[in-house]
């Protein structure tokens, strides 16, 4: 396919101005960044297309890259691609990690020096040393300052257990050697889909899916605590609806807002929800505009230089 200057400048055009346009009787939108960009990474069901990019400059409405196709497709078989998280290294660079599969003991992990050229994707069985484990969901990771190591946090359910899925954690320093996974919380009921979130200043956040049966309640808390490794505790009421997943934070201004999928038909779609105090919420899904059909995915803070460096690519 065949690109013009034209058609090139229309794209940097509609990303600088066009992504302020709130939609008829929507809230007015937060004030553009002054420097860089949010980065959207989010599957599509089934789930096996790959990886997608979408760009935001004002963190609330995002547009599709690369004409909507995926940035990274999976190159091994039987790989599916869902949830991925994508995070800055310490030193540079950039981790992305996936569910690799639905059942099994992996997850999906390749790195980046600019986020156009990735590589080899690696199949990681985190949990092979535990022969009962069902499933490797939602792994997301985070450099440990204080280890000097990565920590990845996922969730897995045992076959031999009644408990369900909590959530477990492992570190590694280089993606290769990994320590024994352990459980990193359980609060008691089915934990899926965690995330953590810092400020600069306050404890640590950590956000999750409750998805229990009775009472039926398939919605995010937030549990806090001092060190990235907890441990966890306050844990709030419900933030959001049931039949929500997939919850991650990012604050615009004072306002720290948290998307998330809701996922059930007929009105599936992205939604968040904003809080100063991490107390009392608002629902503001309709003062966002997401790619149609989006999926749990993930929110990075990127500079000017590398979303031109997006922009400019077509494949």
């Amino acid at each position: 396919m065949k690109f013009t200057l034209r058609t090139l400048l229309i794209t940097l055009l509609v990303f600088t101005a066009g992504l302020a346009s709130p939609r008829a009787g929507a809230q007015a939108p937060a004030k553009p960044l002054r420097q860089g960009a949010w980065l959207f990474v989010y599957f599509q069901e089934p789930g096996n297309q790959g990886i997608y990019f979408a760009l935001s400059r004002d963190g609330l409405h995002y547009t599709p890259l690369n004409h909507g196709q995926p940035w990274l497709t999976p190159s091994q078989p039987g790989e599916i691609m869902r949830d991925p998280f994508l995070t800055r290294g310490a030193k540079g660079g950039f981790q992305l990690v996936w569910t690799w599969n639905w059942r099994g003991n992996s997850f999906g992990h390749a790195s980046s020096s600019d986020l156009l050229h990735w590589s080899t994707q690696q199949q990681i069985p985190i949990m092979a040393a535990i022969p009962a484990t069902h499933n490797v969901w939602a792994p997301v990771t985070y450099w440990d300052a204080h280890r000097r190591q990565w920590m990845v946090i996922w969730s897995s359910a045992l076959d031999n257990s009644t408990q369900g899925d909590r959530i477990w954690s492992a570190f590694t320093p280089d993606f290769k050697t990994f320590s024994k996974p352990a459980i990193f919380f359980d609060p008691g009921y089915v934990t899926i889909d965690a995330s953590i979130f810092h400020a600069k200043t306050g404890p640590y956040r950590l956000i999750f899916k409750q998805q229990t049966y009775d009472p039926l309640t398939f919605q995010e808390r937030v549990a806090t605590g001092p060190t990235l490794e907890g441990p966890w505790s306050h844990i709030s009421g419900p933030i959001n609806e049931s039949w929500s997943e997939g919850p991650e934070a990012i604050q615009i201004g004072d306002r720290f807002i948290v998307f998330y999928d809701h996922y059930r038909p007929p009105r599936a779609r992205y939604e968040a929800v904003a809080t100063t105090d991490w107390k009392h919420w608002q629902e503001i899904t309709a003062s966002t505009s997401l790619p149609a059909h989006c999926k749990h995915g993930s929110f990075l803070k990127i500079t000017d230089a590398e979303a031109a460096s997006l922009l400019a690519r077509h494949n």
